[in-house]
């Protein structure tokens, strides 16, 4: 992926000097191999990470964020932040770009690095969760070392498989900008669990669409894509996929917990945005399948 001397965004922030590297738990640290465990069965389960890490230690889990100082922007020499930083970028160029020629205006979202735990207006921040989005404050929250998780433990390498997280995760702030993330919420109450999943399964989705979109405008417009980024992404979207994770968990698949959609369909949905660039291609509410 051609990222290096690009425009890095100003909206990051560095909040990993002022935390801790772990999880604080019953007064126990979770080291990095039970933050990966429940990453993994957090996302195939639906499963609050807290409660798979309060198994892990045999305790009730009780986090407690850190003191953290003021959010800064990171170091000039962090390559991995540098590459984050731009790959935001990027996605705030197409966005702006998409928003304006539908008449719109496109707000930009933080991106926040953190180390184990986090202050955020959705509550508690955790590694354990992997990269997240936050409507209630419109930040992005990534602990980097989730892509080591990925590589390492999900066998998705790549540059461009770690800008695909981002971007998937800028998708569900462009649903937020549009309504969608809202009206799913206070569907929430309203239906059975498992119906709920199945809608979570679409945005998810359209989320994984929305970055395909990115991808094609950003290749369109600044020539970033290299042989083999794109297999890069489709190999993540399809190591994610709720059926591949509960195969290697659990040898079997539960189509009703699924919350973020089967391999193929991650794949599917990613490949119609970065084939289209066209965003309202990307309405998997409507459509019958998926």
């Amino acid at each position: 992926m051609k990222w290096e001397g690009n425009r890095e965004s100003d909206n990051v922030e560095d909040r990993r000097s002022g935390s801790g590297g772990g999880i604080v738990s019953g007064g126990k640290g979770i080291g990095v191999g039970g933050i990966a465990v429940a990453l993994v069965v957090g996302w195939i389960f639906g499963i609050n990470p807290l409660t798979v890490l309060g198994l892990l230690d045999g305790v009730t889990p009780e986090p407690q964020v850190q003191q953290q100082g003021p959010a800064h922007k990171p170091p000039s020499d962090d390559r991995m932040a540098r590459f984050v930083s731009t790959v935001l970028a990027d996605t705030e160029d197409v966005w702006k770009d998409v928003f304006t020629q539908s008449g719109g205006a496109y707000k930009e979202p933080k991106l926040v690095l953190f180390r184990g735990v986090t202050r955020t207006a959705c509550g508690t921040g955790q590694s354990a969760m992997g990269p997240f989005y936050c409507p209630g404050d419109q930040k992005v929250y990534i602990d980097l070392d989730f892509y080591q998780t990925l590589k390492n433990k999900l066998g998705a390498p790549g540059e461009f498989a770690q800008a695909y997280v981002i971007a998937h995760e800028v998708g569900h702030h462009v649903q937020n900008l549009l309504g969608i993330s809202e009206k799913m919420d206070r569907m929430r109450s309203r239906i059975s669990e498992t119906d709920y999943n199945a809608l979570s399964v679409r945005l998810e989705l359209q989320a994984d669409c929305f970055a395909g979109v990115w991808a094609n405008k950003s290749n369109e417009s600044r020539k970033t894509l290299e042989n083999g980024d794109i297999e890069s992404a489709m190999n993540a979207a399809a190591k994610i996929g709720d059926d591949a994770l509960q195969k290697q968990s659990q040898g079997y698949v539960v189509p009703e917990s699924f919350t973020h959609g089967t391999s193929a369909q991650r794949v599917r949905w990613f490949n119609t945005g970065l084939q289209g660039g066209n965003i309202k291609a990307c309405d998997t509410f409507k459509i019958r399948n998926l």
